[in-house]
This record gives C-alpha cells, sequence and structure tokens, in this order.
C-alpha cells in the first residue's frame, strides 16, 4: 500500500491536555492573550505607518518582527482556541505542512530580522556621520527581503525533505504542527532530515549569535574608547531592548527544541511550545515601546489626546 502523503490523508492533533474544570479559563487566557499581540503589534505597526517621525530604518524593521509576531501567533493560537471547544482535532496534511511552513519560517525569521536590526544599530552608533547615506529606504527593503528571504529557502528545504515521506502514523503530538511533529509521522529513514533539521538550527543559531556578539563587540570598543556620554546614552536606550528580545527569542528556541529532543513530560514540552509563541510576541512591542523614546513619546501623546477627549 503506498501511503504517500496526498490531499485526502487526514491527521490527528494531540490534545492540549487540559482538564474539563480548567478548560474555559484556559481558554480566556489563550484568547486574551492572542488579543493582546494582536492588537498591540498592529497597534505598532499602524503607529509607525502613520507617524511621518518614525519612518526610521530602526522603526521600519521593527515592522518586520511586529509582523512576524503576528504571524507566529495568528498560524496556532485559533486552531489551539478552536480545538479546546471542540473534539474534532482532525487537519488535513496540505493544512499541517502549510502550518509547518508557517511556525519554521517565523521561528528562523525571527533571528534574521534580529541580526539586520542589529546591524542597523551597529551602523547608527559606530558609523553616526554615514548613517544616512547607508541606511537608506532602498537597504532597509533589501536587509528585510534577505532576512525574509533566508529564511522562506532554508525553511522550504527542511519540509521538502520531510513531504517525500511515506506516512505510517496519522498522530501529530504535538499541539500543532511542524517539521519534527511531522517527519515523526514516518517509518522511513529520517537521517537526512535530522542531519538537515540539526545544520538548518545549527546555521540560523551560528549566524545570528556570531553577527550579534560581534556588533555588540564593535559598539561596546567604539564606547568604550570614545568616552561619549551622549553616545554610550544612545547605545544603551536602542540596544538594551534589541538584546532582551534577542535574549527572550534565543533561549524559548532552545528549549522548544530540547524538549524535541529528549524524553520529557508532555506537559512541559505542550507548555514551551506555546510559550515560544507567546512570551515574545507579547514582550515584543512593550520591550520597545518602553525603551525607545521617540516610541514612547508617541504612544505617551496619543493616550494623553484620547483621555483629554474622553474628558
Amino acid at each position: 500500500m503506498d501511503n504517500r502523503p496526498n490531499i485526502s490523508n487526514m491527521l490527528q492533533l494531540e490534545t492540549i491536555g487540559v482538564s474539563p474544570v480548567y478548560l474555559y479559563p484556559v481558554f480566556s487566557i489563550l484568547l486574551i492573550t492572542y488579543l493582546i499581540t494582536i492588537i498591540s503589534n498592529v497597534g505598532i505597526l499602524v503607529l509607525i505607518i502613520m507617524e511621518r517621525s518614525l519612518q526610521q530604518p530602526m522603526y521600519l524593521l521593527f515592522c518586520n518582527l511586529s509582523f512576524n509576531d503576528i504571524l507566529g501567533n495568528t498560524n496556532i493560537l485559533p486552531r489551539i482556541l478552536s480545538d479546546l471547544l471542540s473534539n474534532d482535532r482532525s487537519i488535513s496534511y496540505v493544512e499541517c505542512v502549510t502550518q509547518a511552513f508557517c511556525n519554521q519560517t517565523s521561528a528562523a525569521a525571527g533571528h534574521t530580522i534580529l541580526m539586520i536590526m542589529a546591524f542597523d544599530r551597529y551602523v547608527a552608533i559606530c558609523k553616526p556621520l554615514r548613517y544616512s547615506s547607508i541606511m537608506t529606504t532602498s537597504m532597509v527593503l533589501k536587509l528585510s527581503v534577505c532576512a525574509w528571504g533566508f529564511a522562506i529557502l532554508m525553511v522550504s528545504v527542511l519540509l521538502g525533505l520531510t513531504i517525500r515521506l511515506k506516512l505510517c502514523r496519522t498522530l501529530i503530538v504535538n499541539m500543532y504542527c511542524d517539521n519534527a511533529s511531522l517527519f515523526k509521522l514516518s517509518c522511513q529513514d529520517v537521517t537526512i532530515n535530522n542531519i538537515y533539521g540539526l545544520a538548518f538550527t545549527g546555521v540560523v543559531l551560528t549566524s545570528s549569535m556570531g553577527s550579534i556578539a560581534l556588533t555588540y563587540f564593535r559598539i561596546v570598543t567604539i564606547c568604550v574608547t570614545k568616552k561619549n556620554k551622549e553616545l554610550n546614552s544612545k547605545a544603551l536606550q536602542t540596544c538594551i531592548s534589541h538584546l532582551v528580545v534577542y535574549m527572550i527569542l534565543l533561549w524559548a528556541g532552545f528549549l522548544t527544541t530540547i524538549f524535541h529532543r529528549i524524553e520529557i513530560d508532555s506537559s512541559y514540552r505542550k507548555l514551551s511550545n506555546l510559550l515560544f509563541f507567546i512570551i515574545p510576541g507579547n514582550l515584543n512591542p512593550i520591550i520597545y515601546a518602553i525603551q525607545t523614546k521617540e516610541l514612547k513619546t508617541k504612544i505617551k501623546k496619543i493616550f494623553s489626546v484620547k483621555v483629554t477627549q474622553a474628558q
């Protein structure tokens, strides 16, 4: 019998494993979390697009991060919310592959976007006189295309190796579809998948960690050498938010990868998988809004106007 995947294949997603007593509280928490993620990230996007003073390279690059957070959360949370209220957790193979593609792309793009944002900070602090000539609109567009293009290309190969496999199982051992859960459905040799998967993770992590570490080393060196208080204040203001966001993404990714590779209680694995998307998506706009002076000022101005109008 040929078990090659086709559009008629129906798979089953693993349950979230919540007791009926906690079903609606968990549903409410996830729904509120999702709405906060969407409202805050869409709000940041609209604010940057509408406010001419915020249409600077740093904020335009940040739009990529907000879009990525919306993509990652919208790809899984509505489905999980639906499954919480339904006994039917079936999903078509095509839908599952699509969800896996979006998940993996979002995860990879998170790193590549933060890499190009680090480059922007490097130019702004280390080459301030050439900043406007280097970080043009054209350069911002090229960096954004490279960040998404690299992620999409790498993930396309990753999923391409998976969809060639024959299926012998139908239960996805996860609440949503990702590459690792998909190729675990096959009884064929998945050595190539594991090797490429590890290489893919290694390339993304090594390139992002290496480039960001090098960038911050250069920034610290410049700040220490010049001993300029204004420069140091600018570096501290813009770089802390970027570094905090990167560390959150890095550790969330590490935990998800580790829990996929080792035997661990399924409840911890499910929780880590959810937090990988939820935490960055909620914290990123808050961190940047608090740490970035111009963004914080504009948000305060909008809220003060609304409060005045309400009175």
